[in-house]
């Protein structure tokens, strides 16, 4: 039996991924006595983000000085607080203290298939990871690699060296793959080595993405990679609302398959 086509059918709406990424500065602002707890706001802003995949750099998994501080503190980390209702949160440290430890984090709506963590720490000064997350997207699998790269610029380069060797390893080739954090990078050296990758973040021609300082931003400091996706934009939410909550801003980027 032949099924007849329909000449007049719509063709099937684009897939439309929502990331965002956001160092959210371990869930406080300010130094000293006169710090404050913003975990509350971020939980907030997280929610209004409505993005498929939240890549979180600077996460408390649990600090006790902290906890003794702020009336406030939640009783779980930080990873599993922000997550709205319907999200899954995976979370892995990066960096031990002394009062305890804090790492990078993905929130997704979507199921998670499998998740690793990888150590990138480049010398015995700066505890570094990476998060590398599956998640099953619309029936489709999508990789996504959480990075919060170091502050030296020869560590970055070792670093993201270190995440192709991770990717070639760990990722199957034809796989759609997102690469998201705080790069720590001014300059343009990392984009040219992710691009030479397969690597690509949408091109924006103003101003309007830089994400670092917060209050008064000078550079985009975070960044959301693709491979196999077509990046349609880049999008900052400004604001007072948004420069208190953390030193850094969160990065909104849209892709379609």
């Amino acid at each position: 039996m032949t099924v007849p086509t329909n000449p007049h059918r719509e063709p099937p709406a684009p897939q439309l991924l929502r990331v965002a990424t956001y160092n959210i500065h371990k869930g406080v602002q300010g130094l000293g006595p006169t710090r404050r707890l913003e975990i509350h706001n971020l939980g907030l802003a997280v929610e209004q983000m409505d993005a498929d995949i939240v890549c979180l750099q600077e996460v408390r998994k649990m600090n006790r000085r902290e906890a003794e501080y702020f009336r406030r503190w939640p009783d779980v980390p930080q990873a599993d607080f922000l997550a709205p209702e319907g999200y899954r949160a995976v979370y892995q440290t990066n960096a031990f203290t002394r009062h305890g430890e804090h790492g990078n984090a993905l929130l997704t709506r979507w199921p998670v298939i499998t998740h690793q963590h990888e150590d990138m720490s480049d010398h015995r000064f700066e505890q570094r990871g990476l998060l590398h997350v599956e998640v099953m997207f619309q029936g489709r699998p999508v990789h996504a690699i959480v990075v919060h790269l170091g502050l030296i610029p020869g560590s970055r380069v070792r670093q993201i060296q270190q995440l192709q060797r991770f990717i070639e390893r760990e990722i199957p080739p034809g796989a759609p793959l997102v690469v998201a954090g705080d790069f720590n990078d001014w300059g343009s050296q990392l984009k040219r080595m992710l691009a030479s990758y397969g690597l690509y973040e949408f091109e924006s021609q103003d101003a309007s993405t830089l994400t670092y300082p917060a209050r008064l931003p000078l550079a985009q400091l975070d960044h959301v990679y693709v491979r196999g996706l077509t990046p349609l934009g880049l999008h900052v939410p400004q604001g007072r609302v948004w420069w208190r909550m953390s030193d850094h801003l969160p990065l909104i980027a849209e892709f379609r398959f």
